[in-house]
C-alpha cells in the first residue's frame, strides 16, 4: 500500500480486533470492557464504541441523553435491554434504536452466562445533557468539559457574581 492509501486507512478504517478495550468495574454490578472505534478516525458527526460486557454485570448507568441519538448493534451474545421501565430480550443480530429524551432511559442487562458483544453508535451533538433516574444524577458535557451533580446541588445562578 502506498503513503497515501496508508494515511487514508489509518483515517477511515478501524477493525474491532485492534480496538484498545479498558474494563470499567464497579462492583457488585458492573463490569464491561469498551474502547473508541471511531477515535483518531475523521468521523465529525458519529462516534462508534465496542463494548464487551460480562455475564451477569450491567453496562453503564441507567440514563437517558438530551441531545444524542444512539444506535446498538448486538454482535454477540444474549441479554436484556433495560429501556422504559421494561426489560427487552436482546439476542446476535439485533439492531437497538434509542432517540433522545426521557421516554427512553436505556442500559444493557447481560442476563446470560457468556459475553454479550455490541457496537455503540451515537450522533456526537454538544453540548450534552444526560440524566440518570436511578441516582438523581444529571451529567453535562461539552469538549473538555464534563460535570456530574444532582440538581438539588446546583449553585443559585447569581452565585459568586459581583
Amino acid at each position: 500500500m502506498n503513503e497515501k492509501a496508508s494515511a487514508l486507512r489509518r483515517q477511515l478504517i478501524r477493525n474491532l480486533d485492534e480496538v484498545r478495550l479498558e474494563r470499567q468495574q464497579r462492583e457488585p454490578l458492573y463490569d464491561t470492557r469498551c474502547g473508541g472505534v471511531s477515535d483518531g478516525t475523521v468521523a465529525r458527526q458519529l462516534g462508534a464504541g465496542y463494548d464487551v460486557l460480562a455475564p451477569g454485570k450491567r453496562s453503564c448507568p441507567y440514563h437517558f441523553h438530551h441531545a444524542q441519538e444512539e444506535l446498538f448493534v448486538i454482535l454477540e451474545g444474549t441479554g436484556h435491554l433495560r429501556v422504559a421501565g421494561e426489560m427487552l430480550p436482546v439476542r446476535a443480530g439485533d439492531l437497538v434504536f434509542i432517540p433522545p429524551g426521557p421516554e427512553y432511559p436505556h442500559q444493557f442487562v447481560n442476563t446470560s452466562d457468556a459475553a454479550l458483544r455490541y457496537l455503540s453508535i451515537s450522533t456526537q451533538q454538544r453540548p450534552e445533557l444526560c440524566e440518570y433516574p436511578d441516582s438523581g444524577k444529571v451529567a453535562a458535557y461539552t469538549r473538555g468539559v464534563r460535570i456530574v451533580q444532582r440538581p438539588a446541588d446546583s449553585l443559585d445562578y447569581w452565585d459568586g457574581e459581583p
